[in-house]
Order: structure tokens, then C-alpha cells, then sequence
């Protein structure tokens, strides 16, 4: 089964997918991670985004496209596979159309302003990577796990978040209307806890939990 998340950040498409490919046994393809190792391995492709990043500008779709379509032809993706930040745009969507067929897209549906509440309490650990939530920390502003300083990221302070959204809504957004005109659309409610939102997946999908 080949399958798109969509939905805007931090709607926990990272985490559903993961859970999602562990229960169907196909990969994760994350836009970020296909392109470092890309770049990494020295794939032609990956060549040509490297000298892009490297000059501080954007990687263009072309590349973008060329690297998803290198990853998707690989064996283990012949069962399927999940897109995780890919497509973003309706140009990039119609490009995917002409080389994967897709069965499904699942758009997890999360309230701004729950977004914003989310995000911007989230604080991290920079030594270990330890993520909390300040709804659930009280006074404490040390890691559980290896006592350093937790700290909010730039990414995740409310005007960062928001304009996040904005892009998100501006570029991304109109992918939910091309994707239900083609009735491939499913729509999750995002705004439940992770076990909750994984069921309602797979059932949308057709899989027993």
C-alpha cells in the first residue's frame, strides 16, 4: 500500500508513520533523511542537491522529485511504503502522479491553535534529544534522563510556529483538495492521544490493530 501523511507541523505525522510502517512493514520515506543520504551515498542526484544546499539556496523541485523517484524504485518499497514530507506542492504532487500510484492520503487534522499550544510548550534536552512538554513539567527545568537544561527551540516559539502555518497553509493546504477531487483523501482527527490516532489510522486503511 503506497501512502501520503499530510498535515501541518506538529500534527505527529513523524510519529504515526513510524508506528504505521512498523505495522505494515513497509518504510518511512522522509523527504529530509532521503536527501542526506542522497547526498551522503553521492548519487547524482544527491550531487546536484549538495551544490545547491552548500550555496545556501533552496533545492529545487526537479532534484526533489529525481531523489523521491531513485528512493520509490528501490526493492524495499515494492510492498509499499509512506511519504513523510513529500509531496508539499500540487506541481510536485502531479510530478509524483507520473511515476507512483498512490492508494491512499492521510490527512491528520489538527486546530491551529492547538498546534501553537503544542509546539511552543514543547522544551528539548540538547545533549540527548529528551522531548517534554511544559503541561507536564511543573517547576522542573532539567532533563529526566540525563539532568541537563531543557530549552524551546527557535522553531518552536508561537510566532515561529505560526508562520509555519502560514506557509503551510499557503503551499501545502491546496494538496488536500487535489488529492479529495481524485477520492484518495482520509481524514484523522489528530487532536487524540498517539495509541488513539494510530488505530483510527489503520482502520481508515482497512488493517486490524
Amino acid at each position: 500500500m503506497n501512502i501520503i501523511f499530510l498535515g501541518p507541523p506538529g500534527a505527529g505525522k513523524g510519529t504515526q508513520a513510524q508506528r504505521i510502517c512498523s505495522a505494515l512493514s513497509i518504510p518511512q520515506i522522509s523527504t529530509g533523511d532521503i536527501l542526506r543520504r542522497a547526498m551522503k551515498e553521492g548519487t547524482e542526484t544527491g550531487l546536484k542537491a549538495k551544490k545547491f544546499i552548500d550555496a545556501g539556496q533552496l533545492v529545487p523541485d526537479e532534484v526533489i522529485i529525481d531523489i523521491v523517484k531513485e528512493r520509490l524504485a528501490q526493492d524495499d518499497c515494492g510492498k509499499g511504503y509512506i511519504l513523510d514530507g513529500f509531496p508539499r506542492t500540487v506541481p510536485q504532487a502531479e510530478a509524483l502522479d507520473t511515476f507512483a500510484k498512490i492508494d491512499c492520503v492521510i490527512e491528520l487534522s489538527v486546530d491551529d491553535q492547538v498546534l501553537v499550544n503544542r509546539l511552543s510548550g514543547r522544551r528539548v534536552c540538547l545533549k540527548c534529544g529528551a522531548t517534554y512538554h511544559v503541561s507536564m513539567l511543573g517547576e522542573k527545568t532539567t532533563c529526566d534522563v540525563c539532568g541537563e537544561e531543557l530549552i524551546q527551540r527557535e522553531d518552536d516559539k508561537a510566532e515561529t510556529v505560526l508562520n509555519r502555518l502560514k506557509v503551510y497553509h499557503t503551499q501545502t493546504a491546496p494538496l488536500i483538495g487535489y488529492y479529495e477531487r481524485k477520492g484518495l483523501l482520509r481524514k484523522v482527527d489528530g487532536d487524540q492521544e498517539v495509541d488513539a490516532i494510530c488505530g483510527a489510522i489503520l482502520k481508515t486503511l482497512g488493517v486490524r490493530a
